[in-house]
């Protein structure tokens, strides 16, 4: 376990910044718990106060920003209707919009940039990510951990997490593409 400290200081710069692609390494990170090369209670702790420090940082640097934003998105007209659309999911939907937020592609950074720059309330800001960052943790903790348990062979546990990402990318990827082919035409 002590030779496992490295790893966790590895996942903490790699889940805190919001820009950092970081599934398959979170769900490497779940098959070496489940072959006893971490500790999986530290892990998902490690996990969840990384990525909801980085969600708060991002909310935070918005809402330092928002005067300057404010001034650049309301000074073309498009850029004023996309602000206005988002400031009102977030106050027409609350938590719910920034949990869902979270699970957008390049959504965990822009959410939170988009939630301090509108003001959205720090108490809400903060309930959504831990919620959404739970989510996350223990899914993509849950999956490695869960192929980990599977893999006998060793060079399989190291190959485990970038392939449940894959295939949960996939599988995601299979549903939008769905849902965008069930779509009436716009008109």
């Amino acid at each position: 376990m002590e030779s496992g400290h490295w790893i966790y200081a590895l996942l903490v710069l790699a889940t805190m910044p919001p820009v950092v692609p970081n599934s398959a390494l979170v769900a490497g990170a779940g098959a070496l718990a489940a072959t006893g090369g971490l500790s999986l209670p530290l892990l998902v702790a490690v996990l969840l106060v990384s990525t909801v420090a980085g969600d708060l940082g991002t909310f935070w640097a918005g809402r330092r920003s928002s005067g300057r934003a404010l001034v650049w998105l309301r000074s073309s007209p498009r850029r004023r209707s996309m602000l206005e659309w988002t400031a009102g999911r977030f106050r027409r939907y609350g938590v719910p919009s920034v949990i869902a937020v979270r699970f957008v592609p390049g959504g965990r950074g822009v959410g939170g940039l988009t939630a301090g720059v509108v003001g959205y309330p720090v108490r809400s800001y903060l309930l959504g990510a831990a919620v959404a960052e739970a989510v996350f943790v223990s899914c993509t903790v849950g999956l490695g951990y869960l192929g980990g348990r599977f893999a006998v062979d060793g060079a399989a546990r190291w190959l485990i997490g970038p392939l449940v990402s894959l295939v949960v990318a996939g599988a995601v990827q299979a549903v939008l593409r769905l849902r965008l082919t069930q779509r009436p035409p716009r008109g």
